[in-house]
């Protein structure tokens, strides 16, 4: 089950469990959609994978399966994330 997680890992944006600009890799990294598409070119800092949109979770079943309350803000080094893409795609 998705964590759901609060807040965008680069820019520490709030992102409640209903945003629509919530964006998630594989391993459920969680930025917004501003930084995936402007700062981090569509390409996860963690992993590398890619990023599609975080689903919304019911409100009915909020209850019983809470979003997670812990925010990770780990602002990218976008020299070293530039680096890697160049990599990469080499």
């Amino acid at each position: 089950m998705l964590e759901i997680r609060p807040n965008c890992e680069h820019c520490n944006k709030d992102l409640p469990f209903d945003a629509t600009n919530a964006l998630i890799c594989t391993f459920e990294c969680t930025y917004c959609e501003e930084c995936v598409t402007t700062i981090l070119k569509n390409t996860c800092p963690n992993c590398g994978g890619n990023f599609t949109k975080r689903p919304i979770r019911p409100k009915r079943l909020l209850a019983k399966y809470p979003p997670s309350a812990k925010r990770v803000y780990n602002p990218t080094n976008l020299e070293r994330h530039y680096e890697n893409i160049i990599k990469n795609n080499a």
